[in-house]
């Protein structure tokens, strides 16, 4: 299903990034895996097709790792994932462009079927 497509998975929780990466490589999409936004500009390439990003994370957060993705002209979807329940999350989401949001803890359909969808889209 994943026809070899790289996701980008930013999170600093071990345990969920290594959920995610396990989700998205059972329907066989390759990963990267970085650990915050620094690290994932590091690993970051024209190879990826998507990221998954957690919101919180330090030294460099989701949405600062999205606005220097942006900045570096990386222009693909972002799946943001937090625990957070708050307008202004999604607002700040809804302004950087983020593809959706999806709530902790992740649902493997729904982040399976929101990768495919948005994959898909972009390929068009």
């Amino acid at each position: 299903m994943g026809t070899q497509h790289t996701i980008l998975v930013v999170e600093d929780n071990d345990f969920v990034r290594m959920q995610i990466v396990t989700f998205l490589k059972e329907v066989g999409y390759v990963t990267l895996e970085a650990t915050d936004g620094n690290g994932a500009l590091d690993i970051m390439s024209k190879d990826v097709a998507l990221a998954v990003v957690d919101v919180r994370m330090e030294p460099m957060g989701g949405f600062e790792f999205i606005t220097m993705m942006q900045l570096h002209g990386y222009k693909i979807p972002v799946v943001l994932v937090t625990g957070d329940q708050d307008n202004t999350t999604l607002e700040k989401a809804g302004r950087l462009g983020v593809a959706t949001v999806l709530m902790k803890p992740i649902q493997k359909d729904r982040l399976v079927s929101m990768v495919k969808r948005l994959i898909e889209r972009g390929s068009r």
